[in-house]
């Protein structure tokens, strides 16, 4: 499929304001390489249309990393032998302390998939400390019904990530050996139910390096639309990550080099001009430096992948980061790029009493 594809059709998605999906095919082809540069200003010039020269900054705070699912990518999974954590809420409110300490006020909440150990009530009560710190609590757990994702909302929380990881059905399978994960439906179904339940942002994204990247790369984006067009007064973004070492030994199927993931974000950006487009510290340093200026808007920073380690580092982290910039690091970098850091760009309006 992919070599159908010449340069012209490239060129001619290019020249279009609204893209369709033989032009996000042509844009993540082959015959798209030699035209990476023209990809670049033509995404560049919509980004700072539709998004300024601003940068969104968040951190992830891990609540807890018990998870019942056998999923072989990931060190939460529950075949290894750790000790499992999950942070009091007096330990939440330190390692809120400690990243408000920074100017972030957007945060981003993860768990291991245990209803148990990690239940609706749970997130809910951390939901409840973290509002006293942060304008924008974001959640990235297992998959929920739209009720619930209804009680979060109205608990504090605004934004949903979900990735559904490798959208190759048969892939999907044999990475997730058994579990509430396996299921394909529900999770793929998940980020709609976030838009009914009314959240303002919903995050997605596929974890490149599980299957052909190119194939990935559509799946998402042509998800990203559906949802966009669907559910317009929710803001639909995407994250590109890359697969990092982790406790295992899984090897990813497919290499996907720097200059591909080049392309994947700029394929993302003039397929979707008004999608955010987030880029994690999985990438190293340099790389992010310069990517910055390609589409992204969302960067993290100060970032632990550890149970509370924010405030009490030395646990099992989730995957091995590669950007270990902090905050004031990272902030002082997009100064020097001519970029404007955003700490706080979003609040819950709150009724006032009398």
């Amino acid at each position: 499929m992919w070599k159908e594809f010449r340069e012209d059709d490239v060129r001619r998605a290019l020249g279009k304001d609204k893209l369709n999906e033989n032009d996000l095919l042509a844009l993540l082809s082959p015959a798209a390489t030699p035209l990476l540069e023209e990809m670049a200003l033509a995404a560049q010039r919509l980004t700072r249309a539709h998004f300024g020269y601003s940068m969104q900054l968040f951190t992830p705070m891990y609540l807890a990393d018990f998870c019942v699912n056998h999923c072989t990518y990931c060190s939460f999974s529950s075949i290894y032998d750790f000790p499992r954590k999950k942070l009091s809420l007096e330990e939440v409110r330190r390692e809120a302390e400690k990243i408000a300490a920074t100017g972030l006020r957007h945060i981003l909440i993860l768990t291991g998939e245990s209803r148990r150990e990690n239940p609706v009530s749970y997130i809910k009560d951390c939901v409840d400390v973290l509002r006293e710190f942060f304008s924008s609590v974001s959640i990235e757990i297992n998959p929920l019904s739209t009720a619930e994702y209804k009680e979060l909302l109205q608990a504090g929380v605004d934004g949903l990530t979900l990735y559904q990881e490798v959208y190759h059905q048969e892939t999907y399978r044999k990475l997730h050996v058994k579990g509430p994960k396996r299921n394909y439906r529900n999770r793929l179904d998940a980020p709609e139910r976030g838009c009914q339940a009314g959240f303002r942002s919903v995050n997605i994204g596929t974890l490149l390096g599980m299957y052909d990247w190119r194939q990935e790369a559509f799946q998402s984006a042509m998800h990203a639309r559906y949802l966009q067009d669907r559910y317009p007064d929710c803001e639909i973004s995407l994250s590109p990550p890359r697969f990092r070492p982790y406790l295992g030994e899984f090897n990813p199927e497919c290499d996907v080099t720097d200059r591909s993931l080049v392309q994947i974000i700029l394929a993302y950006r003039l397929f979707l001009p008004r999608s955010g487009i987030t880029l994690s510290t999985r990438e190293p340093a340099s790389l992010r430096d310069h990517l910055i200026h390609l589409g992204i808007t969302k960067m993290s920073a100060g970032v632990t992948t550890e149970v509370g380690g924010h405030t009490n580092a030395g646990g099992t982290p989730q995957f091995e980061i590669s950007d270990s910039r902090s905050v004031q690091e990272i902030t002082k970098m997009l100064y020097t790029k001519g970029l404007q850091p955003i700490f706080k760009d979003w609040d819950i309006l709150t009724e006032s009493t009398t």
